[in-house]
């Protein structure tokens, strides 16, 4: 199948609707008709800003997170969509991906 593959980045202390934004994004995103998401959480990173966001022991608020998906154009789209009705802004990246499954599934 095409399609493509749209990973989010934020950081753990951003909150929306009162919870953990990457955590409302894969609540939304298991209401939609998405296959799947992955939420990753990043010992490190470097933002648009050029501040470097980190893991700490003392504060967790500030370390990096990615939640990402393999979708078709059109689930992408009405995501979208979704996500363009709502209060809050976030930076993601989205490049076309081939994807499908291989082997026999799990009985």
């Amino acid at each position: 199948m095409q399609g493509y593959q749209v990973t989010f980045f934020t950081q753990e202390g951003r909150r929306y609707h009162g919870k953990q934004l990457s955590h409302w994004l894969m609540q939304v995103m298991h209401e939609m008709p998405v296959r799947g998401a992955t939420h990753l959480i990043a010992a490190e990173g470097l933002g648009h800003d050029h501040r470097f966001h980190s893991w700490h022991f003392v504060e967790l608020a500030d370390r990096p997170e990615e939640v990402t998906i393999v979708a078709t154009a059109e689930e992408v789209e009405a995501l979208f969509e979704r996500l363009g009705r709502e209060q809050f802004h976030i930076f993601y990246a989205k490049t076309p991906v081939e994807f499908g499954v291989l082997g026999k599934a799990d009985s």
